[in-house]
């Protein structure tokens, strides 16, 4: 039991009201230590925001003319028979060009295969039905990653496929792009890198990028858009795993489907959705 101390008195448990002051407290705490690199911040700090995700594209593609007309973060790639994902970023710019942006802090995270992955799935939601192969457009995956996850000390790494005979460009308009997050160097790279890195928008080269930051750190406003946004992955985190152990109970197959919507806090309707999605 967690005993506090008033005025020499012993006080139980935290009251309610205590409990919730004491949790914002801890989310601020949170909140000081977050970089673009941590994805949740990222994505919160780009939604909506153009002139942001425009910078970024243009450091790391070397295209200071590229524009950004439309951008999305935490997008949801459903594929109904196999695995779905969600990308951080996903932006369009002026020639109709898609840009996935991912920023990862685990070298996992950030495998080959994840981007191929992600580079497929972005290319199997881009044509409507009988439209013609080459209305295809060109598509990026780019990789932010916290350390040289490719190990060569470069500040990007462009991935082409090619042919190997003569070494040209198939020119299928698939790219994926890796940064690296660990790159210092007085470059317009090395210095989004390190603001990429920085918990205090004061240390920040990019204004634009330090503008967001303090919005979300120091201003009333921005400080309460990310606390609900902590609170909402909170309770995200919570229904998946209440979902992991409502699939355990299934797989047991002696458990009532509203006994187990009792115990894990469920609805029967979303109970019997797993099982169905099980039994596929």
């Amino acid at each position: 039991m967690e005993i506090r101390k008033r005025k020499g008195k012993q006080v139980g448990r935290l009251t309610v009201t205590e409990q919730i002051d004491q949790k914002h407290q801890e989310d601020l705490q949170r909140l000081r230590g977050f970089r673009l690199l941590d994805d949740d911040f990222l994505t919160k700090c780009f939604e909506g925001d153009t002139a942001s995700i425009e910078l970024v594209l243009q450091i790391v593609l070397e295209k200071p003319d590229l524009k950004v007309l439309d951008v999305r973060t935490q997008v949801f790639v459903e594929n109904l028979l196999n695995r779905s994902v969600k990308l951080d970023i996903l932006a369009t710019d002026s020639t109709g060009t898609k840009l996935n942006v991912e920023v990862q802090r685990s070298d996992k995270g950030a495998g080959r295969k994840r981007a191929r992955y992600n580079s497929s799935m972005m290319d199997a939601n881009l044509l409507k039905k009988g439209e013609d192969f080459d209305k295809l457009p060109e598509t990026w995956v780019i990789f932010i990653t916290e350390n040289d996850v490719m190990g060569k000390g470069l500040p990007l790494y462009p991935v082409e496929r090619c042919f190997l005979g003569t070494v040209e460009r198939f020119e299928d308009g698939s790219h994926i792009l890796y940064a690296n997050g660990a790159y210092r160097g007085d470059t317009p790279i090395g210095k989004l890198m390190h603001d990429f890195s920085c918990t205090d928008a004061a240390d920040m080269y990019y204004g634009i990028l330090a503008d967001r930051v303090r919005f979300f750190k120091e201003s009333k406003e921005g400080i309460e858009i990310m606390c609900r946004a902590m609170e909402d992955m909170r309770n995200q985190t919570l229904k998946e795993g209440m979902i992991n152990v409502a699939k355990k109970m299934l797989e047991d197959g002696t458990i009532k489907l509203e006994k187990i919507a009792e115990f894990v806090g469920l609805s029967v309707d979303e109970v019997k959705k797993l099982k169905t999605d099980q039994n596929m």
